[in-house]
């Protein structure tokens, strides 16, 4: 029997996965971290903390394999997963990180933003790139680097994905996915599916800090250098494969390969994303390639900056009580207290309603200086009644990209398959049919991004056909339908929602202003 590995770095820990050519799991390992947030809006890690994630990752899933009489040789191929790097890692021509990498979530770039907007024909840059112009882009945050890092600007050679970075330590070869290329926004011609020497002229970014080989996520970049293989318990040259976008790869993991698939991603943030052959910045979601097929697809998304984050926020804060209580109970989980209680909460949470705008937002309302409210409080209300709002909150951003990206969609299928963090929350998947109007599934398996990251490795090592790799190897669940109902209820608070946004957008960037 063969094997692969798949990884997956995440913004808060990595995975890792090995699986036989079946998709059967045969060993896993995680490791935790946290990005560094030194300013308010700021979000950034030093790449060495997810290097040393992986490979920590790797050897403890081959040792475990091992145990199972699994031998390096079977291991034919593995590909590396990770979040959407922001401004790339800066690095000088020895590779050498020079600064932080500015992930997805930091949000400083407001005034690049406005330069950009100022100086650059933006409706241009929209029509090569299929993107908008928001500080959530790499483009901007590439912008912040050259403004107010000049000495790191100066010494930079390539600026890489999370993905590629570790790529390149682990075979010494260079290369760029396209859906990391094309999540960067506007440097990349989602067209001619490659770099945009205009875009990059207009913005000011040389184009010799785009790494020229761009490749799609099922190719095999180089061989595991001998170092790395002795160290990971690994054969020397196992071909390693590009991966691309955690998002658009957990996707694929959930057998989204066609036009209509849609899937949400719940985790720290949210991504709902659907597969289309054409896009229109104007809609106001993120484009890239897909990482199955992306020479004809694109993966198009919408994302709340904030979704997991806004209810591990809520807990940390303000239910010490609950953290305590689980530390005594047998499933040891503040979450089941909390859900247990919010449970018994009516469906629009008393007349609460809560934006989970607590890093900004991203589509459709691309505001960085966009701030988290409770509305609709008073003496009745309880924690658990703040718990249940946080939830639904949540589950209005989704719906609220939803209505936008129908405008797009060539169809959408009559369901809707959610993966991440949320999908352990039998509560929080029904708050989801019943605010979308969508029966909700999701995988049996719950390993998401990893798991098409093995799938991407198979195919790359041509160890699966290109059929097996579009039906996937997971099992689809059948997790809540919508009540008509709770329907009811939601669609007037989802009205409610949506208006308090421009309601309060002025007060929101008064309290902001420095």
């Amino acid at each position: 029997m063969d094997y692969v590995i798949g990884i997956d770095i995440g913004t808060q820990s990595t995975k890792a996965l090995v699986v036989d050519t079946r998709g059967a799991i045969v060993a896993q390992h995680s490791s935790a971290y946290h990005p560094d947030t030194p300013r308010p809006l700021w979000a950034e890690q030093w790449p060495q903390v997810w290097f040393d994630a992986v490979t920590a990752c790797i050897a403890a899933c081959v040792a475990k394999a091992k145990e199972q009489g699994i031998g390096a040789q079977q291991i034919k191929s593995l590909c590396v997963s990770s979040l959407y790097g922001g401004s790339g890692i800066p690095v000088d021509e020895n590779f050498e990180p020079l600064h932080p990498c500015l992930i997805w979530m930091d949000r400083r770039a407001t005034a690049e933003v406005d330069w950009v907007r100022e100086h650059v024909d933006v409706a241009r840059l929209e029509a090569i790139t299929g993107n908008g112009v928001d500080s959530y882009y790499g483009f901007t945050k590439m912008l912040w680097l050259r403004n107010h890092r000049p000495a790191v600007w100066s010494k930079t050679r390539w600026l890489l994905p999370p993905n590629a970075f570790v790529i390149q330590r682990l075979t010494g070869a260079l290369a760029v996915d396209h859906s990391s290329a094309g999540n960067l926004g506007g440097v990349y011609d989602v067209h001619a599916r490659a770099w945009s020497n205009e875009a990059l002229d207009m913005l000011g970014i040389p184009a010799s800090m785009m790494p020229e080989r761009l490749v799609e996520s099922s190719d095999v970049v180089g061989g595991l250098l001998p170092q790395w293989a002795g160290k990971l318990g690994l054969a020397a040259d196992t071909p390693v494969v590009a991966g691309g976008v955690d998002a658009a790869v957990a996707t694929f993991a959930a057998g989204v390969t066609q036009a209509g698939h849609h899937v949400a991603m719940i985790g720290t943030s949210m991504c709902w994303g659907y597969i289309n052959q054409s896009v229109d910045a104007r809609h106001g979601l993120v484009s890239m390639p897909h990482v199955y097929n992306g020479k004809r697809d694109l993966y198009v998304f919408g994302g709340a900056s904030t979704a997991g984050a806004c209810v591990a926020w809520y807990r940390d804060q303000f239910c010490q009580a609950e953290i305590e209580a689980a530390k005594h109970a047998p499933h040891g989980d503040a979450h089941r207290l909390l859900e247990e209680a919010a449970s018994k909460v009516a469906a629009g949470s008393d007349g609460v309603v809560f934006l989970p705008y607590l890093m900004g937002e991203r589509s459709p309302v691309w505001d960085a200086h966009a701030s988290g409210a409770f509305v609709g409080l008073n003496l009745f209300h309880t924690r658990s009644t703040l718990y249940r709002a946080v939830l639904e909150g949540v589950a209005f951003a989704l719906r609220h990209n939803m209505e936008a990206g129908r405008r797009g969609a060539q169809s959408l299928d009559d369901r809707l398959i959610v993966v991440g963090g949320a999908a352990h929350s039998d509560l929080w998947m029904q708050i989801i049919a019943d605010v979308t109007g969508y029966p909700v599934l999701s995988i049996e398996q719950e390993v998401e991004a990893a798991m098409g990251a093995a799938l991407l490795a198979a195919l790359g090592a041509g160890l699966v056909s290109r059929e097996t790799a579009e039906g996937g190897w997971v099992t689809l669940v059948e997790r809540a339908t919508p009540d008509a109902g709770r329907q009811r209820v939601y669609q007037d608070r989802f009205g409610v929602y949506v208006d308090l946004y421009p309601t309060l957008k002025n007060a929101m960037h008064r309290l902001r202003a420095e």
